[in-house]
């Protein structure tokens, strides 16, 4: 995968710690994606927009508005809406692409 002509933010995201750091990218229509990698972890996200998080590599174990939790391994993706939230568990490291809608 990878993404041409866009904006990359130079300083990454760090959540929970410094488990999951990402770089914000811009697309040339101004859509916002962030690019990043989850560490062997279990982190809750909150969500205030749509996302659509998509396995690059790893395994992701996730959990969404409390439903059970379902492996999603690299190609495959998961959506939760605004409002929603999902607890992802890492056993290794997850690279990931996050789609915002």
């Amino acid at each position: 995968m990878q993404f041409d002509q866009v904006s990359v933010g130079k300083k990454a995201n760090v959540f929970f710690d410094g488990k999951c750091v990402s770089h914000t990218v811009t697309m040339p229509n101004g859509v916002r994606k962030s690019v990043g990698v989850v560490l062997p972890s279990t982190l809750r996200f909150d969500l205030s927009v749509k996302e659509i998080m998509e396995v690059v590599d790893g395994n992701a174990f996730v959990s969404i508005n409390g439903a059970p939790e379902v492996e999603f391994k690299a190609g495959q993706s998961w959506e939760v809406e605004k409002g929603g939230y999902f607890i992802i568990r890492a056993e290794s490291p997850v690279h990931y692409v996050c789609h915002f809608e």
